[in-house]
């Protein structure tokens, strides 16, 4: 018989968590913060279990990722932007290092890292996944993390 291992999302009030925030493009920022917390809350971890962490934006969120890896302080991080194509290359520079940045952190520390950074093309598309018609991609790295630190768990 094949054995199979998922992660569940109830953490019995056990995990701390983290949340990097980024203040650039707060009005969208906020919004997955809001979404992040509302999901932590509704599974159990107490406020006392939840820190958040703002940094200036998307860009400084491996480094301080890394350094609340390390500490050991958390069970989890989730990491919330948002990164929203204008009409420079930009967009492309701060997207894939941000994105390399937390994956290689999560990698190399054993930590669960949620990756609730928006890519979008436009502030119509971000809003939309701050809560709006698309849901909130803040709630849904909260939910990702929570089920990731539950698998890690079991191993």
């Amino acid at each position: 018989m094949i054995k199979c291992f998922e992660g569940t999302l109830n953490q019995s009030g056990t995990a701390r968590v983290a949340i990097i925030n980024s203040r650039f493009n707060s009005f969208i920022c906020e919004r997955l913060q809001e979404g992040a917390v509302d999901a932590l809350q509704r599974h159990g971890i107490a406020d006392e279990q939840i820190a958040v962490y703002k940094v200036p934006g998307a860009f400084e969120i491996p480094l301080l990722a890394k350094k609340l890896a390390d500490s050991k302080k958390y069970d989890g991080i989730v990491c919330l932007g948002a990164v929203i194509r204008g009409d420079t290359p930009h967009f492309d520079y701060v997207a894939a290092e941000v994105s390399k940045g937390i994956a290689a952190t999560s990698i190399d520390s054993g930590v669960p890292i949620a990756f609730g950074i928006l890519t979008t093309n436009t502030i119509e598309q971000a809003i939309e996944r701050a809560g709006s018609k698309a849901g909130n991609k803040g709630w849904d790295a909260a939910v990702t993390l929570l089920e990731m630190i539950d698998l890690l768990s079991r191993i």
